[in-house]
């Protein structure tokens, strides 16, 4: 057989010529319940901020946040604790949040390395509620979806149905969430039609039929693999065929629930053998879990020439390959009955994105020059007078962290050897000594699309002048801890 063909008919990726180099990038993905409780004070071991090797994008999916009313209110006007949280410990090395979305008590956070921006396009999130008829957000999942260098990724955080005898409606939850969630986008409408889904959350399966002794006996000599044959989870992908899709790594951690708080305990309340004013007797269980789906290539008809194949769009061809570097449990951590779950995963793809926008600052910038930006387009793509073109610390946080804009509006996109000017208000840029950049924001690709390279600003005359620094830098830290 020719080496450059598969068994299929199919040629291997060798053959295809696409653009682009492999390249290998690292998505760091955690879920927890936290029980409605306030975050730790550190969360380096649960983002692995020691390892030598780090992360290109962090994704947080959390059950149960706080959503009583009168913190659901403060939470939608003010950035809730643990999304505060999760941005002051990523932000000063480098990381910004690039999406979010919130329903009730489910919340996804969605990071990256800063130099991934101009590569991350066409953001979109939703949710489905599933509690109570599907009236309350207290059950159900919230989704964010990206393209990351011309691949389609999609990010499903859930919390479904309690209780032991729920297994299968559990799985119909999910199905319904699959069902009924929607992206406005032309090739990707569906969850399921994105090149790589993770599907995570507190999913609620228990473990059957063991009883509480031989639970706690396998769990306290490590012999986890005694209880996988009664995993629910486990023994639905057996059966259902859209869960056979999905794959997850093996379950070589400890039961993540049902824990007592600040305690490597399992409830104690189970530990008795009645049932009363206590509380409800909790056996050990798998709840949370981390799962991940590529998306099935297209079956070639039998009878198709092989050269049909490769004339077929880039997109349909384009090799993404997915490994699986840990899976693993913080116990650690006691805010809550559950404790974290985490995966670490490596994404093999070819690159076949190219910047959109190149924008940079020219010459010196204060707040008494005068401060003019440059950008030019690289490839054509639907710009809109709603574009906006950002001026943010080097460390910026999220998109909404900007110190200024300026519209791009009126600009016609023609041709990629455009190359505009434009100043911004002076009054507007900072005083003091402050290292920037520059975004380019799309809004039909709801993301950031150019950014510049990191320039100063420099103190202005006046503050020199005047000795106002030590004022205006009180000034300023006040309001920053405010």
């Amino acid at each position: 057989m020719d080496g450059a063909e598969s068994q299929e008919g199919i040629p291997n990726s060798a053959s295809i010529q696409l653009p682009g180099q492999w390249e290998t990038y690292r998505v760091h993905v955690v879920t927890w319940n936290i029980g409605t409780s306030e975050p730790p004070d550190n969360i380096s071991s649960l983002l692995y901020l020691d390892s030598q090797v780090t992360a290109d994008l962090y994704v947080i999916g959390l059950q149960e946040v706080n959503a009583r009313l009168l913190q659901f209110v403060m939470d939608l006007v003010f950035e809730d604790s643990w999304s505060h949280l999760f941005m002051a410990t990523l932000g000063p090395l480098g990381y910004v949040k690039v999406t979010s979305v919130r329903m009730q008590g489910l919340l996804l956070l969605v990071f990256s390395k800063q130099l991934h921006l101009p590569f991350i396009r066409d953001l979109q999130t939703t949710y489905t509620r599933t509690g109570i008829f599907g009236y309350w957000g207290n059950k159900g999942g919230v989704s964010a979806r990206i393209s990351f260098y011309g691949h389609t990724l999609c990010f499903l955080n859930c919390h479904l149905l309690a209780h032991m005898s729920y297994a299968a409606q559990r799985v119909d939850e999910f199905e319904y969430i699959l069902d009924v969630q929607e992206f406005d986008t032309h090739d990707t409408p569906h969850v399921l039609d994105h090149d790589l889904l993770f599907w995570f959350g507190d999913l609620n399966f228990r473990i059957d039929d063991h009883g509480l002794l031989f639970l706690r006996a396998a769990i306290t000599s490590n012999r986890f693999s005694l209880l996988w044959n009664k995993d629910q989870l486990l023994m639905m992908m057996k059966k259902e065929a859209l869960l056979q899709e999905f794959k997850e790594g093996p379950l070589y951690f400890k039961p993540t629930y049902k824990f007592d708080r600040f305690s490597q305990n399992y409830d104690t309340r189970a530990s008795k053998m009645w049932l009363g004013f206590n509380g409800k007797r909790r056996k050990p269980a798998w709840t949370d879990r981390i799962l991940w789906r590529v998306k099935p290539r297209p079956k070639v008809e039998e009878g198709s020439k092989v050269e049909e194949v490769t004339r077929k769009p880039l997109r349909e061809d384009l090799p993404l390959k997915v490994v699986l570097d840990t899976y693993t449990s913080d116990c650690t951590y006691g805010v809550s009955d559950h404790k974290p779950v985490i995966g670490t995963f490596s994404l093999e793809l070819k690159k076949y994105e190219t910047p959109l926008v190149q924008v940079c600052a020219e010459g010196d910038w204060s707040a008494t020059g005068g401060p003019l930006v440059t950008y030019s387009i690289l490839e054509p793509f639907s710009a809109s007078t709603w574009d906006w073109i950002g001026l943010y610390k080097a460390s910026f946080r999220s998109v909404s962290d900007y110190i200024t804009y300026i519209w791009v509006k009126g600009i016609e996109v023609s041709s990629s050897d455009d190359v505009i000017q434009v100043y911004m208000n002076k009054d507007d840029i900072p005083v003091l000594k402050t290292d920037c950049v520059l975004c380019y924001y799309s809004s039909n690709a709801r993301s950031i699309v150019g950014i510049s390279p990191p320039f100063q600003v420099h103190e202005s005359v006046m503050v020199t002048e005047e000795d106002l620094a030590p004022m205006i830098a009180n000034g300023r830290d006040r309001n920053a801890a405010s």
